[in-house]
């Protein structure tokens, strides 16, 4: 039975990182064919995946779309190219051409035409990102100014006298006006089981008692964590940390923060469809983990890997295309930001290079994520779709990046690399990126 388990969960993982990725690949290429179309260079190829071809047509503007075997990318051919990189021409079928014909390859057209065409790529992505991330915002609404209760979520002990559509105004005394001050409240409430609030229903004001604020369920659980390792899901409540009861999701920031890595007994609560829920102990030990700061840098903390939330959902209101656009930009904006901090501290040496993650990170964070519902399965396609955009900016041959350098070579110098620098600088770019790749491979392999 464990071995079949084994067999099905590496399945998922396999299937959560193929869908995501070919969501991600065929927008990335669909960038550079569509502007290379509209920029007058002709497509002669348009593949999701390599090797043998498995499905195929040929559009009435003579190009090739394809689903090939191997499900790990894909690219886009033009005509005049020597390979599916665009590196190099193919000579013999250039001097074929006519001039006229000449211009609809990748190396016979401006450079204009050219270098838009290999931004692309890249853009389209940032696009994907930012249109994922505003539709979910779209999706999932706002939350009203006022805190109120949208829908409360399942926990052992239930949530008291509370009801949807309950708005606080005050816990332990302490006034709620908005989320900051009901934020600021969760880190001064007494650490006990039921809490006092004051709320308004119907009109009326009442006194009424609930749970706490942000009780130690498990709204989240990242892939790769201790949690995660130790079969632990979204919706599980912490209920004892070493024998020991803990009612507050602070109460178990400390205790993992007290523990220094050491192993950790935690008593849990799984919520059941027959209202009723199961309980069962799990030990882990926490892991060594390097966070981005709101300031910028990184804090070096000891997590399992589990994020916390209100002991309900906020009610909502509509959200505005404008602020969901703008939201959108402003976090595809963030995960750029944070990229590049994280790149610059593991040179550096200020944080661990074991945050550099290979296929096999990015496959269980897929599968993490899609177990965890379709929304965090979206958002994670767009945070991949950010990382490959920005991967593919990189200044290395082979790569979007690359060539882009070389455009801007050619603008400069007033012709193109020569041909056998051109091949030896393709040839350093692609021992870089296999460099990379296979440093991210052993991180997932050797770093806790």
């Amino acid at each position: 039975m464990d071995f079949l388990s084994s067999i099905l969960g590496a399945g998922y993982t396999i299937a959560s990182f193929v869908i995501a990725l070919s969501i991600i690949v065929a927008v990335h290429e669909f960038g550079h064919y569509i502007v290379g179309r509209w920029s007058g260079i002709k497509a002669e190829v348009f593949s999701l995946g390599f090797g043998p071809k498995l499905i195929s047509r040929v559009d009435k503007r003579g190009t090739r779309w394809q689903i090939a075997a191997i499900p790990l990318g894909g690219y886009v051919k033009f005509l005049g190219d020597a390979n599916a990189a665009s590196a190099g021409v193919d000579q013999e079928e250039i001097a074929q051409l006519s001039p006229e014909e000449r211009r609809h390859t990748m190396h016979g057209a401006p450079l204009w035409a050219r270098a838009a065409t290999v931004a692309a790529g890249p853009i389209f992505n940032f696009i994907l990102s930012i249109g994922v991330i505003s539709g979910l915002m779209l999706w999932s609404g706002t939350a009203t100014e006022q805190p109120t209760i949208g829908e409360v979520v399942a926990l052992p002990q239930g949530t008291g006298a509370l009801q949807t559509g309950d708005r606080l105004l005050a816990v332990e005394g302490i006034e709620t006006p908005d989320y900051l001050s009901l934020d600021a409240a969760s880190k001064s409430v007494p650490a006990r089981e039921w809490l006092n609030y004051v709320v308004e229903r119907d009109g009326a004001q009442l006194e009424l008692s609930g749970p706490q604020l942000l009780p130690t369920r498990m709204a989240g659980v990242a892939a790769q964590s201790a949690a995660y390792e130790a079969g632990l899901e979204a919706g599980d409540v912490i209920e004892t940390v070493n024998g020991a009861p803990v009612w507050q999701f602070r109460e178990l920031q400390d205790a993992v923060k007290a523990a220094d890595g050491a192993p950790l007994t935690i008593g849990i609560w799984r919520p059941a469809k027959d209202g009723q829920g199961a309980r069962f102990e799990v030990t882990l030990s926490p892991k060594r983990t390097d966070l981005p700061l709101p300031e910028g840098g990184f804090e070096t903390r000891w997590l399992i890997g589990a994020s916390g939330s209100f002991f309900f959902t906020p009610e909502t209101r509509p959200t505005s295309i404008t602020e969901a656009l703008r939201g959108g930009a402003t976090q595809t904006w963030g995960i750029i930001s944070q990229s590049v901090s994280g790149l610059w501290h593991m040179v550096t040496g200020q944080i661990s290079s074991c945050n550099l993650r290979g296929a096999i990170g990015i496959a269980e964070g897929s599968a993490a994520a899609a177990k965890s519902g379709m929304p965090d399965f979206i958002w994670f396609i767009a945070l991949l779709s950010t990382a490959v955009g920005f991967l593919n900016l990189f200044p290395i041959p082979v790569l979007d990046g690359g060539h882009l350098v070389f455009h801007v070579w050619e603008a400069v110098a007033g012709k193109p690399p020569s041909d056998r620098v051109l091949n030896g600088l393709m040839a350093v770019g692609m021992a870089l990126v296999l460099t990379l790749m296979l440093f991210g491979l052993s991180n997932d392999l050797f770093c806790p």
